[in-house]
Protein backbone atom coordinates (compact mmCIF):
# COMPACT_ATOMS: atom_id res chain seq x y z
CA UNK A 1 0.00 0.00 0.00
CA UNK A 2 0.64 3.36 -0.86
CA UNK A 3 0.53 6.03 2.34
CA UNK A 4 1.54 9.67 2.11
CA UNK A 5 2.59 11.05 5.57
CA UNK A 6 3.28 14.13 7.40
CA UNK A 7 4.16 16.26 10.52
CA UNK A 8 3.69 19.79 10.96
CA UNK A 9 5.46 21.47 14.21
CA UNK A 10 5.42 24.78 15.05
CA UNK A 11 7.68 26.80 18.03
CA UNK A 12 7.76 30.29 19.40
CA UNK A 13 11.70 30.30 19.66
CA UNK A 14 12.91 32.89 22.37
CA UNK A 15 16.36 33.05 21.80
CA UNK A 16 18.52 30.74 19.13
CA UNK A 17 18.09 27.17 20.04
CA UNK A 18 20.11 24.11 18.75
CA UNK A 19 17.61 21.16 17.66
CA UNK A 20 18.94 17.80 16.79
CA UNK A 21 15.01 15.96 14.57
CA UNK A 22 14.65 12.96 13.66
CA UNK A 23 11.43 13.24 11.05
CA UNK A 24 13.11 11.77 8.29
CA UNK A 25 11.99 7.55 7.32
CA UNK A 26 13.95 5.50 5.66
CA UNK A 27 13.84 3.14 2.45
CA UNK A 28 14.64 -0.82 3.75
CA UNK A 29 13.28 -4.03 3.75
CA UNK A 30 10.08 -2.69 4.87
CA UNK A 31 8.99 0.04 3.30
CA UNK A 32 10.50 2.31 0.25
CA UNK A 33 9.93 6.55 0.44
CA UNK A 34 9.40 7.31 -3.29
CA UNK A 35 8.55 10.93 -2.54
CA UNK A 36 9.40 13.62 0.45
CA UNK A 37 9.59 17.00 1.58
CA UNK A 38 11.50 18.75 4.55
CA UNK A 39 11.14 22.54 4.76
CA UNK A 40 11.94 24.69 7.54
CA UNK A 41 10.24 28.56 7.74
CA UNK A 42 12.08 30.71 8.16
CA UNK A 43 14.98 28.55 6.28
CA UNK A 44 18.03 27.64 8.01
CA UNK A 45 20.82 25.34 7.62
CA UNK A 46 20.80 22.28 8.60
CA UNK A 47 23.25 19.05 8.71
CA UNK A 48 22.14 15.41 8.55
CA UNK A 49 23.80 12.38 9.81
CA UNK A 50 22.91 8.93 10.62
CA UNK A 51 22.99 8.05 14.47
CA UNK A 52 24.15 4.93 15.90
CA UNK A 53 20.55 3.09 15.41
CA UNK A 54 20.76 3.88 11.71
CA UNK A 55 18.50 7.21 12.35
CA UNK A 56 18.12 10.08 9.95
CA UNK A 57 18.90 13.23 12.18
CA UNK A 58 19.17 17.02 11.46
CA UNK A 59 21.20 19.23 13.26
CA UNK A 60 19.98 22.95 13.19
CA UNK A 61 20.13 26.15 15.01
CA UNK A 62 16.46 27.69 15.27
CA UNK A 63 16.22 31.25 15.36
CA UNK A 64 14.19 33.97 17.42
CA UNK A 65 10.47 34.11 16.73
CA UNK A 66 8.05 31.76 15.01
CA UNK A 67 9.64 28.69 13.60
CA UNK A 68 7.97 26.01 11.79
CA UNK A 69 9.43 22.62 10.52
CA UNK A 70 7.14 20.79 7.70
CA UNK A 71 7.93 17.55 6.37
CA UNK A 72 5.85 14.89 4.42
CA UNK A 73 6.77 11.43 2.44
CA UNK A 74 5.41 9.10 0.11
CA UNK A 75 6.39 5.91 1.25
CA UNK A 76 5.19 2.05 0.38
CA UNK A 77 4.95 -0.30 2.99
CA UNK A 78 2.83 -3.58 3.49
CA UNK A 79 -0.46 -3.34 4.67
CA UNK A 80 -0.03 -6.56 6.66
CA UNK A 81 2.92 -7.33 8.87
CA UNK A 82 4.02 -10.42 8.86
CA UNK A 83 3.18 -13.27 11.97
CA UNK A 84 5.17 -16.38 12.77
CA UNK A 85 3.82 -18.25 15.59
CA UNK A 86 6.23 -20.93 17.05
CA UNK A 87 8.87 -18.95 15.71
CA UNK A 88 11.99 -20.18 17.93
CA UNK A 89 14.18 -18.55 20.47
CA UNK A 90 17.56 -17.34 19.24
CA UNK A 91 20.29 -18.28 21.91
CA UNK A 92 22.51 -15.71 23.11
CA UNK A 93 25.51 -16.77 21.86
CA UNK A 94 23.99 -17.31 17.96
CA UNK A 95 22.64 -13.25 18.03
CA UNK A 96 23.79 -11.30 15.35
CA UNK A 97 26.48 -8.83 16.80
CA UNK A 98 24.31 -5.97 15.85
CA UNK A 99 21.18 -7.35 17.58
CA UNK A 100 23.07 -8.05 21.36
CA UNK A 101 22.83 -4.20 22.81
CA UNK A 102 18.79 -5.10 22.23
CA UNK A 103 19.01 -7.38 25.77
CA UNK A 104 20.56 -4.96 27.79
CA UNK A 105 18.43 -2.59 30.22
CA UNK A 106 18.00 1.06 29.18
CA UNK A 107 17.14 4.40 31.07
CA UNK A 108 13.16 3.27 30.57
CA UNK A 109 13.35 -0.40 30.42
CA UNK A 110 14.38 -1.43 33.46
CA UNK A 111 14.42 -5.44 32.47
CA UNK A 112 16.39 -6.99 35.47
CA UNK A 113 13.42 -5.82 37.42
CA UNK A 114 11.14 -8.14 35.55
CA UNK A 115 12.42 -11.85 35.41
CA UNK A 116 9.89 -13.43 37.71
CA UNK A 117 7.06 -11.35 36.80
CA UNK A 118 8.12 -11.92 33.11
CA UNK A 119 8.91 -15.54 33.34
CA UNK A 120 5.37 -16.30 35.61
CA UNK A 121 3.76 -14.74 32.65
CA UNK A 122 4.99 -17.36 29.81
CA UNK A 123 5.07 -20.38 32.11
CA UNK A 124 4.14 -23.11 29.07
CA UNK A 125 4.34 -20.70 26.63
CA UNK A 126 7.47 -22.19 23.95
CA UNK A 127 10.24 -19.97 23.98
CA UNK A 128 10.34 -17.45 21.10
CA UNK A 129 7.44 -15.51 19.20
CA UNK A 130 4.81 -17.00 21.21
CA UNK A 131 6.46 -15.91 24.43
CA UNK A 132 6.25 -12.32 22.94
CA UNK A 133 2.25 -12.78 21.73
CA UNK A 134 1.83 -14.20 25.15
CA UNK A 135 3.61 -10.56 26.60
CA UNK A 136 1.31 -8.58 24.32
CA UNK A 137 -1.72 -9.52 24.91
CA UNK A 138 -1.22 -9.24 28.95
CA UNK A 139 -0.18 -5.79 28.21
CA UNK A 140 -3.28 -5.43 25.90
CA UNK A 141 -5.43 -6.64 28.56
CA UNK A 142 -3.99 -5.55 32.36
CA UNK A 143 -2.79 -1.90 31.04
CA UNK A 144 -5.04 0.30 30.06
CA UNK A 145 -3.96 2.46 26.35
CA UNK A 146 -4.99 5.69 27.11
CA UNK A 147 -3.81 8.60 24.25
CA UNK A 148 -4.29 11.28 26.57
CA UNK A 149 -2.63 9.85 29.62
CA UNK A 150 -2.04 12.37 32.54
CA UNK A 151 1.53 10.95 33.25
CA UNK A 152 4.83 12.14 32.22
CA UNK A 153 6.96 9.96 30.38
CA UNK A 154 7.02 6.50 32.23
CA UNK A 155 9.76 3.81 32.90
CA UNK A 156 8.67 0.35 32.20
CA UNK A 157 8.53 -0.06 36.02
CA UNK A 158 6.47 3.03 35.95
CA UNK A 159 3.98 1.41 33.66
CA UNK A 160 3.59 -1.72 35.64
CA UNK A 161 2.44 0.13 38.76
CA UNK A 162 0.28 2.67 37.56
CA UNK A 163 -1.66 0.31 34.43
CA UNK A 164 -2.17 3.18 32.56
CA UNK A 165 -0.32 4.78 29.30
CA UNK A 166 -0.18 6.19 25.80
CA UNK A 167 1.50 3.75 23.42
CA UNK A 168 4.99 4.86 23.98
CA UNK A 169 4.58 3.91 27.57
CA UNK A 170 3.20 -0.12 26.75
CA UNK A 171 6.04 -0.42 24.24
CA UNK A 172 8.84 -0.07 27.17
CA UNK A 173 6.83 -2.68 29.49
CA UNK A 174 6.66 -5.18 26.40
CA UNK A 175 10.45 -4.32 25.69
CA UNK A 176 11.45 -4.85 29.26
CA UNK A 177 9.65 -7.96 29.55
CA UNK A 178 10.98 -9.23 26.67
CA UNK A 179 14.36 -8.55 27.42
CA UNK A 180 14.00 -10.36 31.02
CA UNK A 181 13.66 -13.51 29.32
CA UNK A 182 16.98 -12.38 26.68
CA UNK A 183 14.96 -11.86 23.90
CA UNK A 184 15.97 -8.77 22.11
CA UNK A 185 13.52 -6.09 21.98
CA UNK A 186 13.52 -2.64 20.13
CA UNK A 187 11.51 0.55 19.82
CA UNK A 188 9.76 1.57 16.70
CA UNK A 189 8.50 4.97 15.96
CA UNK A 190 6.45 5.96 13.45
CA UNK A 191 2.98 6.67 11.72
CA UNK A 192 0.13 4.58 12.07
CA UNK A 193 -2.48 4.29 8.81
CA UNK A 194 -5.95 4.71 10.52
CA UNK A 195 -4.44 5.62 13.97
CA UNK A 196 -7.26 7.15 16.21
CA UNK A 197 -6.52 10.02 17.17
CA UNK A 198 -4.19 10.73 14.79
CA UNK A 199 -0.81 11.14 15.99
CA UNK A 200 2.76 9.93 15.59
CA UNK A 201 2.57 5.97 16.55
CA UNK A 202 5.27 3.59 19.01
CA UNK A 203 5.37 0.09 19.14
CA UNK A 204 8.15 -2.20 19.99
CA UNK A 205 9.96 -4.96 17.88
CA UNK A 206 11.12 -8.61 18.94
CA UNK A 207 14.13 -10.57 17.44
CA UNK A 208 12.99 -14.37 17.27
CA UNK A 209 13.56 -17.05 14.95
CA UNK A 210 16.29 -15.03 13.23
CA UNK A 211 14.45 -11.65 12.20
CA UNK A 212 12.40 -8.53 13.74
CA UNK A 213 8.81 -8.49 14.47
CA UNK A 214 6.41 -6.16 15.02
CA UNK A 215 4.07 -6.11 18.19
CA UNK A 216 1.98 -3.25 19.57
CA UNK A 217 -0.42 -4.37 22.70
CA UNK A 218 -2.88 -1.24 21.79
CA UNK A 219 -4.16 -2.84 18.86
CA UNK A 220 -6.65 -5.51 19.04
CA UNK A 221 -5.06 -7.63 16.02
CA UNK A 222 -1.73 -7.80 14.09
CA UNK A 223 -2.19 -4.20 12.01
CA UNK A 224 -0.42 -2.89 8.94
CA UNK A 225 -0.15 0.52 7.45
CA UNK A 226 3.02 1.48 9.34
CA UNK A 227 5.86 4.05 8.34
CA UNK A 228 8.71 3.57 10.55
CA UNK A 229 10.72 6.94 11.38
CA UNK A 230 13.33 5.56 13.87
CA UNK A 231 14.96 2.60 16.23
CA UNK A 232 16.00 2.91 19.44
CA UNK A 233 16.38 0.94 22.93
CA UNK A 234 13.60 3.43 24.47
CA UNK A 235 12.14 6.76 23.89
CA UNK A 236 15.23 8.41 25.26
CA UNK A 237 16.45 7.29 21.39
CA UNK A 238 13.95 8.00 18.88
CA UNK A 239 12.03 11.64 20.40
CA UNK A 240 11.41 13.59 16.90
CA UNK A 241 12.68 16.76 18.26
CA UNK A 242 15.20 17.27 21.33
CA UNK A 243 16.20 21.23 21.60
CA UNK A 244 19.50 22.27 24.12
CA UNK A 245 18.98 25.35 26.27
CA UNK A 246 15.43 26.10 27.85
CA UNK A 247 13.03 23.76 27.25
CA UNK A 248 10.65 24.83 24.40
CA UNK A 249 7.26 22.82 23.42
CA UNK A 250 6.01 23.23 19.77
CA UNK A 251 2.79 25.77 19.96
CA UNK A 252 1.12 23.34 17.12
CA UNK A 253 1.65 19.86 16.18
CA UNK A 254 -0.64 18.08 13.32
CA UNK A 255 0.21 14.74 11.83
CA UNK A 256 -1.84 12.79 9.01
CA UNK A 257 -1.80 9.34 7.19
CA UNK A 258 -3.48 9.08 4.15
CA UNK A 259 -3.94 6.27 1.87
CA UNK A 260 -2.92 7.17 -1.82
CA UNK A 261 -5.01 5.21 -4.42
CA UNK A 262 -1.82 4.61 -6.65
CA UNK A 263 1.97 5.12 -6.75
CA UNK A 264 3.09 8.12 -7.16
CA UNK A 265 3.90 9.27 -10.44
Amino acid sequence: MWLHTSCNLNFTIVSPTPFILMLRPRSGAQQWVARESYTFSPSVAAVEFTDAYGNLCQRLIAPPGQFSIRTSADVMTADTIDVAPGAPFDEVQNLPDAVLTYLLPSRYCESELFFDMASGMVAGVAPGYDQVACITDWIRREVRFNSESPFDLMSAADVNQRREGVCRDLAHLGIALCRALCIPARMVVGYLHGLAPMDLHAWFEAYVGGRWYTFDATQDAPRGGRVTVAYGHDAANVAIFSQFGPAVAPTGMQVSVELLEAAPA
